[in-house]
């Protein structure tokens, strides 16, 4: 990492080497971010689990509308982005944290109360815009809250609990799409609201180093939260986002959006591939899903690792990017075989796939803070959850279009994309290092 943690550094966030306390993180500041983040994803597994069939059963939108309505709603998630980013650095992560999380559970209740087309779509805009726009927020709050070197680690404990309340989440909707009714279906929208705004009145609890008046947890050597704050507002109408003029950080968040095509491919890819392209059964698709989750939550605290300095974190890309090629070249020779063994050959596989999404995500994180520095966090994260954002609005249309119609030759071909995208990353760090971005 670019900068060495104070001397009051919170404890190591590698999960503990034995006992029932493996599954309690040892820093008490990422043991209140799990909760909150466990909240938060239990109540996004509900939703997402029964929310397009909300929409077209009973709201009556045809898959065609609903498909625009979540297109615009994709873009807008695009553009708040930067402008979040930009308003943690100015005002504090926290604030705007609080505010978006709390507006992004206000319009999930609106959603019960939504009359027509076009304010629907408004609606879909505005919870996508303060959905998006916290993500990126959040990111740069990690930043605060997390000493420099215990950032990734920490954030891939999260995203294990990120995965362990989807399915719990998921879990229980699954009994609102059994009873089948309008009153489930608004009780599970209104429990996400809930749990939003639960989770904003958790962040405005969480204490931040320099917000909080206590600059104990800032890193020696550099500016508290509330004093970069002070800085980035005093220049704000002067100065340009510095993260769009930073060349290095601009191409590793073009190739973090190219790998993170690898969720299309799980999300969109696979399961159409399997329904048309193979004889493989379609309760394969479920089980797909079931071999990536529990790979990643096995697997994605001991990829970060070894991923401490950004030479190390491209590496992890590069090798992030050769393994999701070969799942691609593995999940297409499924096409043709009997059923039983496309489905094994798949399932096989996704498993590449996860191990590939475990390195990537290490990978990218250690890079979208490694190349900021501790320079305006909120900027940085910004434009690279943007990257994101967009690689997830259109992700899907680029893996459909590839691999179906195509066959083994379309999952070479985005095999070879993604290959591509991991493999320049060491090169891109390379020219960070000749800018001086990050140490040599």
């Amino acid at each position: 990492m670019t900068t060495a943690p104070p001397a009051t550094a919170a404890p190591s966030p590698d999960l503990p080497a034995s006992g029932a306390s493996r599954l309690l993180h040892p820093d008490p500041t990422v043991r209140r971010l799990a909760r909150i983040t466990l909240l938060n994803t239990v109540g996004s597994g509900l939703s997402l689990s029964v929310g397009v069939l909300f929409f077209t059963r009973f709201l009556g939108l045809s898959a065609g509308r609903l498909g625009f309505a979540l297109t615009a709603a994709g873009l807008c998630g695009v553009l708040a982005s930067v402008p979040a980013g930009r308003a943690a650095d100015r005002w504090g992560s926290r604030p705007v944290l609080v505010a978006l999380v709390a507006l992004t559970g206000l319009g999930t209740a609106g959603y019960t109360l939504v009359d027509g087309y076009p304010a629907f779509v408004a609606l879909a805009c505005l919870v996508a815009a303060a959905d998006r726009g916290s993500a990126a927020v959040r990111n740069a709050l990690y930043a605060e809250v997390l000493p420099a070197d215990k950032r990734v680690a920490g954030r891939a404990y999260l995203r294990v609990v990120t995965n362990v309340g989807l399915c719990l989440g998921t879990g229980v909707g699954a009994i609102a799409l059994q009873v089948d009714s309008r009153a489930g279906y608004l009780t599970a929208i209104l429990a996400d609201a809930a749990s939003y705004l639960a989770v904003a009145v958790l962040f405005q609890r969480l204490r931040v180093p320099g917000w909080s008046g206590v600059a104990s947890g800032a890193v020696p050597g550099t500016a508290s939260g509330a004093e970069r704050a002070v800085e980035v507002g005093a220049a704000g109408g002067k100065r340009r986002n510095p993260a769009l003029r930073d060349g290095p950080f601009l191409v590793v968040t073009a190739l973090s959006s190219v790998l993170a095509l690898q969720f299309a491919m799980l999300e969109v890819g696979v399961p159409l591939w399997i329904v048309q392209q193979t004889d493989a059964p379609r309760i394969t698709v479920a089980g797909t899903l079931i071999v990536n989750t529990v790979l990643v939550i096995a697997f994605q605290v001991r990829a970060t690792r070894g991923t401490e300095h950004p030479a190390a974190a491209a590496r992890a890309c590069g090798r992030s990017g050769l393994i999701l090629a070969a799942s691609c070249l593995v999940i297409g020779l499924a096409h043709g075989t009997p059923a039983a063994l496309a489905a094994v050959v798949v399932l096989v596989g996704v498993a590449l796939q996860a191990v590939g999404e475990v390195l990537g995500q290490a990978g990218t994180w250690a890079l979208s803070y490694d190349l900021a520095g501790e320079r305006a966090h909120g900027a940085y994260q910004g434009v690279f959850n943007a990257g994101m954002s967009a690689a997830l609005m259109i992700g899907p249309a680029v893996v459909s279009t590839a691999v179906i119609g195509h066959g083994l030759v379309g999952w070479a071909a985005l095999g070879a994309l993604l290959a591509g995208a991991g493999l320049a990353m060491g090169p891109a760090v390379r020219w960070a290092r000749r800018r001086g971005a990050v140490p040599a």
